[in-house]
């Protein structure tokens, strides 16, 4: 048999041979690294025989699918810990997740932060025992009599709702036998730099219905020192945590009162004024006309739309006048009605209509978190309406202005291609000419991008802008969707140079996409410091004694008047003391004024950037400040602050 490697070179056998067996073939050095295969673009154990020719990637730490099999292997560890001290605790689920793994537990005493400890000197003592981990399957029947003997309820119940005649895989370290399809290590010994990092509560399969189960989180690595690193990122994440920032910079709030509706305050709200302000210059820029559609709207609507069909969960509905309305979830329908309240030739196309529209989507308590996952948002909507011909040049319209955005912003990026999802609308060849439409312009475009199967729009295939921040981490924010469907579904039509009648195509797209979560991704981008352009508080000027306060409030009124966001400090502090507090709450630039200023008729300033920068006058560095907010300036240390 031929095995045909990662990088082309062949390799022939003539019996079968175990993907471990083919790497340490290759060198030794690969098979200590090797944590798990792929044969013909599926996973699989370092275990499994290959017995005809094949295309083979042997995966590392290094690959995602490799870092997947370690981590997943150490939540058995974590597993089998836990049965080893609490030994009547029952076992859900435990997968390998981005930057980790999770383990769900039923035990009648919710574990508590400081058994983590305890539970990881266990998993210590398995890592050092080197068991050896073995795969094998039973029949169905079999599987559940297993588990039933094991007292598991969640493993039998999983296995239930499997086909009748699936074969089943097990995975066994020593005394610890786990439900699992895999891929696992060879042995324990290999994970020896690992973290349980966090405790939440879960619902059994994510239902509201179902009881509450305890989830630990971890994580693991091949090295103590990318461990270490990972760690003290997490710290500084939890420094920048848009939450804990948003409170003490005077930014939002979350009430009781209305759980995942954000309140936004008067600092948060000039910020999200002057995000909103730049994105209506660069649409206006680029030929958008903007709209506003109702909040609610009827059910026949949602019917047309397919949002009632397949969205109807994540929907708040009500009854008005006997008729069934629902409060928009997105805001295309809207569009579409706009479009439609005149007619429209080829000359108009295409048509671009930004709306900066409120949606409500329902979100489980549970998955609320801050900003970055709401009930209530604010989306940075746009629909495209146009010709076939003019998709490709559209779709890279919107991926420039994208790129231009995030761009100021100092964000890295990524792009993703999605594809048709099983709960989709349409016929297959309009979903072929929609995806082939996008990649063709991301190839023209030489943005390079994977493809990420099944999770397009159930109207559309899509292309996902995921960005990075300062700490590595990734957000989905901009979304450029393909639509054939909703245009065929409300009988959208325009006059072409024919004379007849044709339908438009649709293109639904975000840059932002949710403004709330987009300031909370600042938010922690920036650790609070936001550049000058962007702070709510632009300059603090701050008066040596109370002698001083009338010049102050001078300075402050010409700033004002050039239309820079200041205020005066009059409290009786020492003026040491409100440099730091100025510097707490993030403000750019400190004006300090006192009886030589005031002689002179200049300030002192200070910056978050360079701290004392010396005396100049008021004219001058009005200047400079009003230059530094007119080109967006964004200085490297701003991206560094909080580090």
């Amino acid at each position: 048999m031929k095995i045909t490697l990662k990088d082309g070179s062949v390799k022939e056998y003539s019996e079968a041979k175990s993907v471990y067996e083919i790497a340490a073939d290759i060198s030794e050095g690969l098979a200590r690294m090797a944590t798990a295969g792929e044969v013909d673009g599926e996973v699989i154990d370092l275990r499994t025989k290959i017995d005809q020719d094949c295309e083979l990637t042997i995966h590392t730490f290094q690959s995602p699918e490799g870092a997947h099999a370690f981590r997943h292997t150490t939540s058995h560890i974590l597993a089998q810990a836990v049965k080893r001290l609490f030994p009547d605790t029952k076992l859900a689920i435990g997968p390998a997740i981005d930057d980790g793994f999770y383990y769900d537990f039923d035990r009648e005493v919710p574990f508590t932060t400081e058994d983590l400890e305890t539970i990881e000197k266990e998993m210590k003592k398995i890592v050092k025992e080197d068991l050896k981990i073995e795969q094998f399957t039973l029949p169905r029947e079999e599987a559940i009599a297993l588990m039933k003997e094991k007292e598991e309820p969640y493993k039998v119940e999983l296995i239930e709702d499997l086909p009748e005649d699936a074969v089943i895989s097990f995975y066994k370290q020593g005394e610890f036998t786990d439900l699992c399809a895999g891929p696992h290590l060879l042995s324990t010994k290999s994970v020896k730099a690992f973290k349980l990092t966090s405790l939440a509560g879960a619902y059994w399969r994510g239902s509201e219905k179902n009881k509450m189960l305890t989830r630990i989180y971890g994580t693991s690595f091949t090295k103590k020192a990318d461990l270490d690193e990972y760690l003290a990122k997490i710290e500084e994440a939890k420094k920048r945590d848009h939450r804990k920032l948003g409170k003490e910079l005077g930014l939002f709030t979350i009430l009781e009162e209305g759980p995942g509706f954000p309140i936004f305050l008067p600092k948060g709200m000039i910020l999200k004024n002057t995000l909103i302000d730049y994105w209506r210059e660069v649409h206006t820029r680029a030929g958008y006309v903007e709209i506003s559609t109702p909040i609610m709207l009827n059910r026949q609507l949602w019917e047309t739309s397919g949002h009632w069909a397949h969205y109807k969960e994540n929907m708040y509905t009500t009854v008005i006048d006997e008729e069934d309305f629902a409060i928009k979830p997105m805001n295309c329908p809207g569009g579409i009605l706009v479009y439609k309240t005149e007619p429209h030739s080829y000359r108009d196309l295409p048509l671009r209509m930004g709306e900066l529209g409120t949606v409500h989507r329902h979100e489980k308590s549970g998955a609320l978190h801050g900003l970055m996952r709401v009930r209530s948002f604010t989306q940075d909507d746009a629909h495209i309406f146009m010709t076939r011909e003019q998709i490709k040049d559209e779709i890279k319209g919107v991926a420039r202005l994208i790129d231009e955005v995030y761009s100021l912003f100092g964000f890295k990026y990524h792009v993703e291609l999605s594809t048709k999802p099983e709960d989709s609308m349409g016929s297959q060849e309009d979903w072929d000419i929609a995806t082939d439409a996008l990649r063709s312009a991301l190839d023209e475009l030489q943005l390079p991008y994977v493809i990420n199967e099944g999770d397009g729009a159930f109207y559309g295939p899509k292309i996902d802008f995921h960005l990075e921040d300062t700490l590595g981490r990734t957000w989905q924010c901009g979304t450029i969707q393909l639509d054939f469907q909703l245009p065929l579904r409300f009988e959208m039509e325009y006059i072409a140079a024919d004379g007849e009648k044709h339908r438009p195509i649709m293109v639904h797209r975000v840059v932002f996409g949710s403004i709330e979560r987009f300031i909370g991704i600042l938010i922690e981008h920036f650790a609070g410091a936001f550049p000058t352009w962007l702070a709510p508080e632009q300059v603090k000027v701050l008066p040596i004694s109370e002698k001083y306060h009338e010049y102050a409030n001078e300075v402050a009124a010409k700033l004002k008047e050039a239309k820079i966001r200041c205020s005066v400090d009059e409290r009786s502090e020492k003026i040491g003391y409100k440099i730091r507090d100025a510097r707490l709450n993030k403000i750019p630039y400190m004006l300090v004024v006192g009886a030589k200023e005031q002689e002179e008729g200049v300030v002192s300033v200070r910056s978050r950037f360079l701290g004392d920068e010396g005396q100049r006058s008021l004219d001058a560095f009005i200047a400079e400040i009003t230059e530094e907010i007119k080109n967006r300036t964004i200085r490297k240390v701003e991206l560094e602050e909080g580090k």
